[in-house]
């Protein structure tokens, strides 16, 4: 148990989450009389200097982005480890509630349109964030959508070079595009790929490459095909199923050519007739999660 307040303002109510580089607090803001998320850096991560400086770039990353489908960052400091304060999001993981099975194509289709416009806003703001998953997707009880967790992100400037060496793979198996998979650059399109496989698990209760390991999941998605949404779901419009198929496209030249495209696309999708949910939202029953 840290000690509180952490640098005299933050009090450490209750450990939300902890992973291999840093914790993840519920926390109280005493100076403003708010809760907030706190996310430091563990022990580990002080002996990793890129761990560091990928710590240090995550807050300047989260700095650069005021969006309503973003959490926000709020301040960034050091009190023997570097901590990051963050929004404190009420809300339920998206991998939770894909445990349960797929969702309603409108509840898929309204999910992803707001993880597109916090796409647009970070890809705009020179941000790629390589980590788009279901576990790093909060939806609200009020059906808001939050994108959290950009400690892989990349900034799309001369620096990144110098934190990230050649042929480094980073991301998660499962929602990684072949370009990430092989080494290779990203670009907003990369972004696109890993919205594509959260909408397909939406869709089906299962991202499209599965495997007994991570090196088997990349092979597929750098060689296989998936098989068609409608293989696995009949009831998905014909033109959901051919924009899954799009973003999943292993050249990213051949996926949309933005977040802002794929949006409208979902758009017009909604409006058609008979695109209806018949199922409750995933906002409902939604427990305390953090926003980091």
């Amino acid at each position: 148990m840290r000690p509180s307040p952490l640098a005299d303002r933050y009090r450490l109510d209750s450990l939300l989450g902890r992973g291999g580089m840093a914790e993840v607090w519920r926390g109280h803001d005493l100076r403003l009389d708010r809760p907030v998320a706190v996310k430091i850096l563990n022990q580990g991560g002080l002996t990793d200097p890129a761990a560091v400086e990928r710590f240090r770039r995550e807050a300047v990353t989260v700095a650069r982005m005021a969006h309503p489908n973003i959490v926000a960052g709020y301040d960034f400091g050091d009190d023997d480890r570097p901590y990051l304060v963050m929004e404190l999001v009420e809300g339920r993981a998206l991998d939770a509630v894909l445990a349960d099975g797929p969702l309603p194509v409108r509840e898929a289709t309204r999910i992803a349109s707001q993880v597109c416009a916090a796409l647009d806003a970070a890809h705009s703001a020179g941000v790629i964030h390589r980590d788009i998953k279901p576990g790093n997707l909060l939806v609200t009880p009020d059906g808001t959508v939050k994108v959290l967790d950009f400690g892989i992100a990349r900034l799309q400037s001369a620096t990144q070079a110098a934190l990230t060496r050649a042929a480094t793979v980073v991301g998660t198996s499962h929602y990684m595009a072949p370009e990430q998979a092989s080494g290779g650059p990203p670009d907003a399109r990369t972004d696109l790929y890993a919205l594509g496989c959260v909408i397909y698990a939406m869709l089906t209760g299962a991202p499209p490459f599965e495997g007994e390991n991570p090196m088997g999941v990349l092979y597929q998605h750098l060689h296989s095909a998936p098989n068609p949404v409608r293989e696995r779901r009949p009831d998905v419009p014909a033109a959901l199923d051919e924009l899954v198929g799009g973003l999943l496209a292993k050249a990213p030249e051949d996926r949309p050519g933005s977040a802002v495209d794929v949006r409208a696309r979902l758009a017009a999708l909604s409006s058609q007739p008979g695109h209806t949910s018949v199922m409750p939202t995933v906002a409902q029953s939604a427990a305390a999660t953090p926003g980091a």
